[in-house]
């Protein structure tokens, strides 16, 4: 199978030595190589049936920033949901899909979601192999999808992030959490972040490094999205 990996960001500096650039992180997630693809300097494959499958990083940028790059990326989802190829968006790549395909994302009134976060499963999808009832994810967020696109169905979220996991139509998925993430990047990336989530937020989110997140089982479940066939 073919994947490609559109590049929104890298770590922070200094981060980078921990577990690589985000294409790494996903390789590394995934067991498999990936194509990278850097969107912000107007990297795309020629045809969008160059690659069977689709990853978008996260980033710091928000999808409703003014960035030069922000518009071509919408019309490539765009042109993926339409085509026989599959995307998956995680976090920033979540609410992209999320804006391109016509909802909307905003900065989130709870605040920064960051540590490890539970979540339930509202729907079951064939694909989502090994079942799971409730899972642990990193989250590492400011903006959430407030407005859900035409056609999406929420498969599973958490009162604090109630759209974490959508699908809409046979080949798009969103997952606002960090799988891809190991522990010791999103540690550390709270403590880069420290002072901008507050002191009770840093408190809560170093606890929950205490939890094992879902990492492996969600990576069979993207997996088996991305190998599912054409929609």
């Amino acid at each position: 199978m073919r994947l490609a990996v559109l590049v929104c960001d890298e770590p922070p500096a200094g981060l980078e030595g921990i577990a690589g650039d985000y294409p790494a992180m996903f390789e590394r997630l995934l067991g498999q190589t990936l194509t990278p693809f850097d969107v912000r300097a107007g990297q795309y494959p020629a045809r969008v049936e160059d690659f069977q499958g689709y990853l978008i990083t996260g980033s710091r940028a928000s999808v409703y920033d003014p960035l030069p790059w922000i518009p071509p990326l919408e019309a490539f989802v765009r042109a993926v949901a339409d085509s026989s190829s599959k995307l998956v968006g995680v976090c920033f790549g979540h609410q992209m899909i999320g804006q391109a395909l016509g909802g909307r994302v905003e900065r989130w009134p709870l605040g920064w979601g960051v540590g490890v976060h539970r979540f339930s499963v509202y729907r079951q999808a064939p694909w989502m192999e090994p079942p799971l009832q409730e899972l642990q994810l990193i989250l590492s967020c400011q903006d959430q999808i407030t407005v859900l696109p035409p056609g999406a169905v929420v498969l599973g979220g958490s009162t604090f992030s109630p759209h974490a996991f959508i699908q809409v139509g046979a080949n798009v998925l969103g997952l606002q959490p960090h799988p891809e993430f190991p522990k010791a990047f999103a540690q550390a990336l709270l403590e880069e972040r420290r002072l901008r989530v507050g002191p009770e937020r840093y408190a809560e989110a170093k606890a929950s490094f205490a939890l094992e997140p879902s990492a492996k089982e969600v990576a069979s479940w993207i997996r088996n999205f991305l190998a599912t066939g054409p929609s």
